[in-house]
């Protein structure tokens, strides 16, 4: 990562290439597999992946889901308008958000959702967030249903998808800020035949927070600070992949959660520990991989953390010949785009 900078990992993207919306069916999105072998690029679609998975082969996935966790609150008495996102929960009722506009977020400010809830501006984080008093009563959850939208990235400007759109088939424990979104294309149909085939599904958690939403603004590679993420390996995980790769099977990432996930409980001996905390694992050129044999992921924003990750499986150069001929191939990018098979 030495002598990195942010600027070596932009390319050229053309706006039309950013997917507003999800295909029509999941699993008929394409797929490029690239083989770090012999550095070949293959075209597809993603049902292909049923041609690339072994039996035994063990594929990780993320069951975490997406909070509705978008609000809007209204200043009582003056009208004002203030925009909420919730990122995690701090303490009871305490949560971590990210507020707009925030040069009008006084400390000690209210503002009404709705009949069910209220928030209160607290101090600010370390993270660049603000701390947030949330009033209700019932169950959070519920509210949010009602109250909250789906908190698409900035990039997608269209609202046309209905909300399941923005969640994995999988998904189960609430607390996402974003979607893992390389698990989208995934339907129960597929996942039952790869099943039938041999191969293994783990699952692992992690609850996307503020680092998806966070730029790298800093010149150098090394300088930049990822926001720590809350992640559980449950013993049952732990010992299913564990006995996979002991029988000669590949771990297959289900997106970049699942793997910054195995990477930060995977000892030098390659030996994946249940165990749940906080990871702030920044993966760049030049880190070797202790768990992750092979990704699934999407197609990732210039200079993101994610485009970083993802050259560290190959090298910068490679991966943005891959982008390149992805570009040129007219793959659909980012959270509702294409995916991408790296082996």
């Amino acid at each position: 990562m030495q002598g990195m900078k942010t600027s070596d990992f932009y390319y050229d993207l053309p706006k039309e290439l950013i997917a507003q919306s999800p295909a029509a069916v999941r699993s008929a999105s394409r797929l490029l597999v690239y083989d770090r072998t012999d550095k070949s690029i293959r075209d597809g679609v993603f049902t292909d992946i049923l041609d690339y998975l072994r039996p035994g082969d063990v594929l990780v996935r993320n069951t975490t889901r997406v909070l509705p966790a978008r609000l809007y609150g209204t200043r009582e008495g003056t009208g004002g308008r203030m925009e909420f996102l919730l990122l995690k929960r701090i303490d009871g009722h305490v949560w971590e958000c990210l507020v707009k506009p925030g040069r009008r977020a006084k400390e000690g400010l209210t503002f009404k959702v709705n009949d069910e809830l209220s928030l209160t501006v607290g101090e600010p984080t370390d993270a660049g967030g603000r701390r947030v008093a949330l009033h209700y009563d019932g169950i959070l959850e519920e509210i949010l249903d009602r109250a909250g939208e789906m908190p698409l990235p900035p990039y997608i400007t269209e609202r046309t998808a209905p909300p399941e759109r923005y969640q994995t088939v999988y998904a189960r424990e609430n607390g996402s800020a974003a979607a893992p979104t390389a698990g989208l294309h995934f339907t129960p149909e597929l996942l039952q035949t790869l099943r039938e085939r041999g191969v293994v599904i783990a699952d692992v958690l992690l609850h996307v927070g503020l680092g998806t939403f966070r730029p790298v603004s800093a010149e150098n590679v090394e300088d930049h600070h990822m926001h720590a993420e809350y992640y559980e390996v449950t013993p049952e995980a732990a010992s299913a992949i564990n006995s996979a790769r002991a029988s000669g099977g590949r771990i297959v990432a289900v997106g970049t959660t699942s793997c910054r996930t195995l990477e930060s409980v995977t000892d030098e001996a390659g030996v994946v520990h249940a165990q749940s905390g906080w990871t702030s694992i920044f993966i760049t050129p030049g880190y070797t991989f202790k768990a992750v044999d092979a990704l699934i992921t999407n197609f990732h924003l210039p200079e993101s953390t994610l485009l970083m990750l993802v050259s560290a499986l190959s090298s910068r150069e490679e991966m943005l010949r891959v982008y390149a001929h992805a570009v040129e191939a007219r793959y659909r990018f980012f959270s509702f785009g294409d995916a991408m098979l790296i082996l």
